[in-house]
């Protein structure tokens, strides 16, 4: 079974960066689709940006411009660049695996790490 383990939130000022990193397990990672998840307290999860196998890259329409994910298939390892951080990002930030088998999909989700941008 996959498992994520999320790092490099905090506290930052409007403006600045962060960048999040998601360690998984798994030995087919590189056929792993990943993405990031973000969720503020009273709204629902929503969509912050997707990655493929093959490196293709979706972003959710309120960080586009400003995130950058990327993936290390060597490390097993998908990072969150996030630039121009505006308080309205502050939430909770999820680290998401598509795996499984040609008939099977499993979805795992990390435990999160808080990013609080500050006015």
């Amino acid at each position: 079974q996959v498992q994520l383990v999320e790092s490099g939130g905090g506290l930052v000022q409007a403006g600045g960066s962060l960048r999040l990193s998601c360690a998984a397990s798994g030995r087919t990672f590189s056929s792993y689709a990943m993405g990031w998840y973000r969720q503020a307290p009273g709204r629902q999860r929503e969509l912050v940006a997707h990655i493929d196998s093959r490196g293709s890259e979706s972003y959710g329409d309120l960080v586009k411009g400003r995130f950058t994910i990327s993936r290390d298939n060597a490390k097993n390892t998908v990072y969150l660049q996030m630039n121009s951080l505006k308080p309205e990002d502050t939430a909770v930030y999820y680290c998401n695996a598509l795996s499984g088998t040609e008939t099977t999909v499993d979805v795992t989700w990390g435990q999160g790490t808080q990013v609080t941008v500050s006015s």
